[in-house]
């Protein structure tokens, strides 16, 4: 919708700017020091030819010109040839395991990425099980990298609850 209203006011009486624009009077060149001026004037003063030969046309030049004929074409940049050769495969999904939580109604996931439920999922069976929730198996199991895993193991943990009772008063057991 932004767009729509900013199209419509940069649009708005476009011909008649454009001609208030075109039909403004151009801007002069700068004024010239006055020690320049006169010196100029001295020089046209003493040497007319000067001033016959700066308004001459040449019509050698002006021949040769006519003659040139320009074709270009853009080269390719480094940057679009690198792109076409180095053009990324298609992204392989996988079903997201553990549809329990359903919190974003994740369809699908890339290979080598994780949701955050699965990302706990797996941390916190880590953290219960680490003999048979190894590093290696977690990898095979989400389709991860090892050195992705060894680091997430490493540096995330889950959150562990504790509840200490006051020092004045006992605490009451759960059944």
């Amino acid at each position: 919708m932004g767009a729509a209203v900013a199209r419509a006011v940069r649009n708005f009486n476009l011909e008649n700017r454009a001609e208030r624009e075109i039909s403004r009077k151009k801007p002069s060149p700068a004024p010239r020091h006055p020690s320049t001026k006169n010196l100029l004037r001295e020089q046209m003063s003493s040497h007319p030819e000067i001033k016959r030969e700066i308004d001459r046309k040449d019509d050698k030049l002006l021949s040769l010109l006519k003659d040139v004929y320009v074709d270009s074409q853009d080269p390719v940049s480094s940057l679009q040839g690198k792109d076409a050769a180095t053009r990324q495969k298609p992204k392989e999904f996988r079903l997201a395991k553990d549809h329990q939580f359903d919190m974003m109604n994740v369809k699908n996931i890339p290979k080598g990425k994780i949701s955050i439920v699965e990302a706990l999922t797996l941390l916190n069976n880590h953290k219960l099980y680490p003999d048979t929730w190894t590093a290696k198996k977690i990898a095979e199991e989400y389709h991860l990298e090892q050195q992705d895993v060894n680091s997430l193991l490493k540096y995330f943990v889950t959150f562990e609850v504790k509840v200490f009772p006051p020092e004045g008063k006992k605490a009451i057991e759960s059944k």
